[in-house]
């Protein structure tokens, strides 16, 4: 295979067109991303004027936009997009299905959701000059209706995203589980699962193991939080990239995931570094991690490159055009609150969430550079989101000058062996 070059964005939560003739910065972030054969982006969003209803549940802001915003992705430049995220069921099966619809309309290049979940958790390919890539995308974190559904006999399947679900073990000492025993005793919160395995529905506890609600505590002889992959997902997955493997010359790995790893939302879970080596052993080159909108270490893994969390690429969520019931009933508002309004509530004027944190506006674009089928080199362009900047800007990347988001990368890299250097504001690790 020749030597190809690939960039890759975190999430792209898109509210407002770009302008007819671009915003201050688009063109310098545009040549960026044009210099590279495969252009990836987290589509963290859905693409539909209404033809979908609201779900009961969202990812946090119901998520839906204008169709015409996909065009504005094109016009960064990408070529190749996971649509496997927390938002992506949103708007129900109807908005799962509307955004494939306007996709495919666009003859857009994507993974992650489907109408079935055998669509959801198959690889898309990309045709490039210099050869074949295959992207196979998965979530971790969604609501349980997001979740696609396969097919079985004369039952079709369900339009959703490709889970990738995980396993939570609290391991706690003797004093602790005796507590919890006694806790669960006294209030009854699980007297309806211990009725399923008294008449002989559920299956009785691991000896060792006790239950709250639903939790699962396991008596051990240190206090420590366990989260491994669900086994059928990630096997699931592992195949996927196995298939995708025989028919493309690099396969790629989108995985979303906010979980964090005990309070320090930089820290990647145990079960999203369990999964991505995975899915490195399976035959991935790279695997592209998002979620929870700020930066997370690289880790080099074999031949492979594990980016657990890019941040944001685009995050307009303050610009977002309507919500539904939920979203007002929520915050105590009457349904007919203006969105800004809303917004204003929910940051407490710019006080409070989003606005405050340096690390969800500040971000990278990661490239690399591939020769015989292995990475030979990373490449790290820093991004500003214009923290602070009014609202109606707030969110649109433009390149940055400054080293600073770079450095803070490197730490977060440093744990796992990365070694990054900075050159004339940009990140480079050679492999």
């Amino acid at each position: 295979m020749k030597e190809i070059s690939m960039i890759a964005t975190g999430d792209a939560f898109v509210t407002r067109r770009i302008p007819e003739n671009g915003y201050e910065g688009f063109e310098q972030i545009q040549e960026v991303i044009k210099k590279h054969d495969v252009r990836f982006s987290n589509l963290e969003m859905t693409f539909h004027r209404q033809e979908g209803t609201p779900a009961a549940q969202s990812g946090g802001t119901w998520a839906m936009t204008d169709p015409e915003c996909l065009d504005d992705m094109k016009s960064y430049g990408f070529n190749l997009f996971t649509t496997a995220n927390n938002h992506s069921g949103d708007y129900g099966e109807g908005g799962v299905s509307a955004t494939i619809r306007h996709l495919r309309e666009r003859n857009m290049v994507f993974s992650g959701t489907g109408n079935n979940l055998e669509e959801a958790s198959g690889a898309c390919y990309l045709e490039t000059r210099k050869g074949r890539i295959a992207l196979v995308s998965a979530c971790s974190t969604f609501s349980i209706s997001s979740m696609a559904g396969g097919q079985s006999g004369r039952v079709i399947g369900r339009p959703g995203l490709n889970p990738l679900r995980f396993v939570t073990t609290y391991h706690v000492t003797e004093d602790y589980y005796r507590m919890i025993q006694s806790l669960a005793k006294e209030t009854y919160v699980n007297a309806y699962e211990d009725y399923g395995i008294k008449i002989g529905y559920g299956n009785p506890y691991p000896e060792g193991t006790s239950r709250f609600g639903n939790y699962t505590f396991t008596l051990d002889e240190k206090t420590q939080t366990e989260t491994k992959p669900l086994e059928r997902d990630m096997i699931r997955l592992e195949e996927e990239i196995k298939e995708a493997a025989r028919q493309a010359e690099v396969v790629l790995v989108s995985i979303h995931a906010h979980e964090t790893k005990k309070d320090n939302f930089a820290e990647p879970p145990q079960y999203l570094e369990i999964a991505s080596k995975r899915c490195i052993d399976a035959g991935a080159s790279v695997v592209i991690g998002h979620g929870p909108h700020e930066l997370r270490g690289i880790e080099l893994y074999h031949d492979g490159v594990i980016f657990y969390s890019l941040g944001n690429f685009i995050f307009q969520t303050e610009t977002i055009s309507v919500q539904p019931y939920e979203a007002f009933y929520n915050k105590g508002l009457p349904a007919d609150t203006k969105i800004g309004a809303y917004m204003d509530r929910r940051s407490k004027n710019g006080t409070a969430g989003y606005p405050t944190q340096e690390n969800i506006w500040r971000s990278v674009m990661a490239g690399w550079t591939m020769k015989d089928g292995k990475v030979t080199q990373v490449q790290l362009y820093p991004i500003s989101l214009g923290m602070g900047s009014h609202r109606s800007r707030l969110g649109t990347p433009i390149l940055s000058s400054e080293d600073k988001t770079l450095k803070y990368l490197a730490s977060l890299s440093e744990p796992f062996g990365t070694h990054i250097v900075v050159r004339d504001h940009v990140g480079y690790i050679d492999l």
